[in-house]
């Protein structure tokens, strides 16, 4: 899987430029360095002006920032993407069976596919979602899907999100600020739209409402406030969905429902779509001290009156420890091998595990089960001997909490630096929507890009920056 020189999406060893990127390359090869320069600052001022802003916690300067963003898109073939879609479905169906299962008869188990402590002592395990159906039984009515590309037809998946993820509203900005800024480019290339994902998750939401919806249900996302790191995204998917966006203090039990107070009165809510951990949903049923959370949500939930997307408990399917057993769940529950692979994965609570890691720290990465924002993890070859040390004293206190990987080839894609066209290494994660009736994949997603030479940390809390996403027409 590693590999000495990193793999160019745009241009062969032989610099010959690939397929997908011919007619970019065209246009792009008659442009000069001062008019690209003067077009990104122009992208710059268009994201300042929309107030599309992120939150760093823990820094004192400059908590609200502006996401990076790079005008130089990454283009992916139609047949690249269609393969892509066939692993993501099969992903995807496999974890929400995966949680059905280990909430009800906790099947894969009994099998002994899965050690039954990997599942009763993880903290993500919802004791109280035991036997619970969702409408539908779904659970991942929204999911991210992070995946790296280290070669021409080798893709893997870094992690699963099926908690809260977010980025979808970059997707889409990043999309709108490219057709303001460069109309011609998506006459020339036939890119696939991504502008539907609002209006595709709106169905997804209604179709997943409890049975007994008066007429066509309601739907509000749920957010923890304007402090949240991801409140932009709450805001703007609630504008472009065209439903409201609530806080705690907006909703109220009312005749046995979750209402929602607007200026008629209070208005039952049937889908909550919510960005607010579990933890902080009900004080009465999880944190009493939570401010964020109705109480008796919970138990409005599971008596079948209301939808909350994704459903409580989804945690314990993105935890890094349980995404090293996803070949053998997806064989478990498709019959089938896994189509998109995983980056080999040792779990330091294995004894002999924790040993090959602690021998070789300076070659991996490794990070915490529960982690996420790309806080809490170490990247062996970037590290000093001094941070070396003090993460392995970490590592041996509380093994459980640590899983570790190989250092990826992550590809490169061409990104605008102040040296003029520079490789930058990037990451992917495509949105997979899931009803009842369909899955839906939008055709894109947000990739990720490292800006600071040589790094492999994609993350915007980590100095990283987006690019557009190009999926191209077959």
């Amino acid at each position: 899987m590693e590999c000495a020189v990193f793999f160019d999406e745009m241009n062969t060893d032989s610099f010959q430029v690939r397929k997908p990127y011919e007619n970019y390359n065209d246009w792009l090869s008659k442009q000069t360095a001062k008019e690209l320069s003067r077009k990104n600052r122009q992208a710059e001022e268009l994201f300042r002006l929309a107030g599309i802003t992120f939150n760093v916690y823990g820094r004192s300067e400059a908590k609200e920032r502006l996401i990076p963003f790079d005008i130089i898109p990454r283009i992916i073939s139609g047949s690249e993407w269609n393969r892509l879609c066939r692993g993501l479905r099969q992903r995807v169906s496999a974890i929400n069976a995966f949680l059905y299962d280990i909430y009800h008869s906790q099947e894969i188990i009994k099998a002994g596919r899965i050690p039954r402590q990997m599942v009763s002592n993880n903290k993500a395990f919802l004791p109280q979602m035991m036997r619970h159906t969702p409408p539908g039984s779904i659970y991942t009515h929204i999911s991210g899907i992070d995946l790296v590309r280290t070669g021409n037809d080798d893709f893997y998946v870094l992690e699963d999100n099926v908690r809260t993820p977010s980025g979808v509203s970059y997707m889409l900005e990043n999309r709108e600020t490219m057709l303001h800024m460069f109309p011609e480019l998506f006459t020339k290339n036939k890119v696939q739209p991504v502008e539907n994902y609002p209006s595709d998750l709106l169905r997804t939401l209604i179709s997943s409402a409890p049975d007994g919806s008066d007429g066509t249900p309601t739907v509000a996302v749920l957010t923890p406030g304007i402090y949240n790191s991801a409140y932009y995204e709450h805001a703007f998917l609630a504008d472009q969905m065209g439903v409201e966006l609530a806080e705690a203090s907006d909703l109220s039990v009312v005749d046995g429902n979750v209402a929602m107070r607007t200026i008629r009165g209070y208005k039952k809510i049937d889908v909550l779509y919510r960005r607010v951990d579990d933890a902080y949903l009900d004080p009465l049923n999880f944190k009493p001290d939570s401010q964020l959370g109705l109480p008796g949500l919970f138990d409005i939930y599971k008596s079948g009156r209301i939808t909350i997307a994704n459903a409580p408990g989804t945690g314990i399917a993105d935890d890094k420890s349980i995404y090293s057993f996803m070949p053998e769940i997806i064989e478990f529950y498709t019959g089938e091998p896994m189509l998109l692979k995983n980056v080999p994965t040792w779990r330091c609570s294995d004894t002999d595990s924790l040993h090959y890691v602690l021998s070789n720290l300076s070659n991996l990465v490794v990070k915490e089960v529960h982690g996420s924002g790309g806080y809490g993890m170490l990247v062996g070859p970037a590290a000093s001997k001094k941070e070396l040390a003090q993460f392995e004293v970490k590592l041996r206190a509380k093994p459980d909490n640590y899983i570790a990987q190989p250092t990826l080839s992550l590809s490169t894609v061409p990104t605008l630096a102040k040296s003029g066209l520079a490789p930058r290494h990037v990451d992917l994660r495509p949105f997979v929507l899931m009803g009842p009736d369909k899955i839906k994949i939008t055709s894109g997603g947000l990739t990720r890009v490292a800006l600071k030479k040589g790094s492999l940390v994609v993350n915007s809390s980590q100095g990283g920056g987006t690019k557009d996403t190009w999926v191209l027409e077959e």
